[in-house]
C-alpha cells in the first residue's frame, strides 16, 4: 500500500476510531454493552462513551480491552497511537515528556497552561488564534487538549506547580463567564495534594522572566526545559540550561504570593468577573 493512501486511510477522529475498534470487539465476543462493562470492569456509561468517541478510553481501559481480548498491548498501542494524532509534530515530544512526567513546574504569563484549561476556555484560546476554522476542526482541537487531563487523573498523578502571572488571571478570554468557569477549574484542581498554585502579581515588578516555560522532571530524576517559539516547541536537556532556567523559577517562585494568599486573590478575581458577567446580562 502506498504511504498516500495510508494518509488517506488516517482516521480524521482518533477517539471515534477507537470507539469503532471498541464495539467491534464486544460484537465479535457477542457481548452486550452491560456484559462487556462487566469483563472490563468499567461502568455501563463509560463503556457507551468510548463506542461513541464521546472520549477517548484510557490507558487502563485499552489494556482491559487486551486482557478481554488476549491481545497483548495490541490496544494499548492503538490507543496511544491515536492519543498523538492531531497533535502538530513539534508537540508531540511535550506530550510524551508530560505524561510520564513525575513533577511539572510551569510558568504561564499568558494564558492558563493547557492541562488546567476547560472546554470553553480552550475554544476560546483556538478561536482567537484560528478564525478562519470551521466549528469541527475547533473542536477537534478542543478535544486534544482536553485529553491532557488525564494526567491529573493517574493513579499517582505528577506533582503540579503553576505559577500563574496575574494578567492570565484578568484577561477575559472568551467572555466573563468563561473566566469565571476557568478560574473556578483552578481552584477546585488546588483542592488536590498534588497540584500548587500560585500567582505572580503586577506590583511583584519585571519578572525573572519574560516567557513562558515548563520543567519536567521524570522520576529517576532527570529533567528536562521545555519552551516555545512561533510554530515550534523546543525540549532542551542542558544540564547548564536546566539549572539555569530551574533557578529562574526559584525566583519566580520566591517573587509570587503564597498559595494560600494565592487562592484568595483567585477567587477574588473570579468574583469581579461574575459581576462582569451579571452586569452585562442586566
Amino acid at each position: 500500500m502506498s504511504e498516500a493512501a495510508d494518509q488517506v486511510r488516517e482516521p480524521a477522529n482518533g477517539a471515534a476510531y477507537f470507539g469503532e475498534e471498541a464495539k467491534a470487539l464486544r460484537d465479535a465476543l457477542g457481548l452486550s454493552q452491560g456484559a462487556f462493562a462487566e469483563k472490563l470492569h468499567y461502568q455501563q456509561a463509560q463503556i457507551s462513551k468510548v463506542e461513541n468517541g464521546t472520549v477517548l478510553a484510557s490507558e487502563a481501559f485499552a489494556m482491559a480491552m487486551d486482557r478481554v481480548a488476549g491481545t497483548p498491548g495490541v490496544y494499548l498501542r492503538l490507543r496511544n497511537k491515536l492519543s498523538k494524532q492531531g497533535h502538530p509534530e513539534w508537540f508531540v515530544p511535550y506530550i510524551e515528556l508530560e505524561k510520564s512526567a513525575a513533577k511539572v513546574e510551569d510558568y504561564s504569563n499568558a494564558f492558563v497552561m493547557g492541562v488546567l484549561q476547560t472546554a470553553e476556555y480552550a475554544e476560546a484560546v483556538y478561536r482567537a488564534a484560528h478564525p478562519r476554522e470551521t466549528d469541527a476542526q475547533i473542536m477537534r482541537r478542543v478535544e486534544l487538549r482536553l485529553r491532557r487531563h488525564e494526567i491529573l487523573e493517574r493513579e499517582v498523578p505528577p506533582l503540579l506547580w503553576v505559577i500563574l502571572h496575574e494578567a492570565v488571571l484578568r484577561t477575559v478570554v472568551g467572555s466573563s463567564a468563561v473566566m469565571v468557569g476557568q478560574l473556578d477549574r483552578l481552584l477546585g484542581l488546588a483542592a488536590s495534594p498534588h497540584v500548587t498554585l500560585q500567582v505572580l502579581r503586577f506590583k511583584a515588578g519585571a519578572p525573572a522572566s519574560g516567557l513562558p516555560f515548563t520543567l519536567l522532571t521524570q522520576a529517576d530524576g532527570t529533567t528536562v526545559l521545555y519552551s516555545e517559539t512561533t510554530g515550534h516547541g523546543h525540549v532542551n536537556d542542558s544540564a547548564t540550561a536546566v539549572r539555569d532556567w530551574t533557578a529562574m523559577y526559584e525566583r519566580l517562585r520566591a517573587s509570587a504570593e503564597s498559595e494560600a494568599r494565592s487562592l484568595r486573590l483567585i477567587h477574588s478575581i473570579m468574583e469581579e468577573h461574575a459581576n462582569e458577567q451579571h452586569n452585562g446580562s442586566a
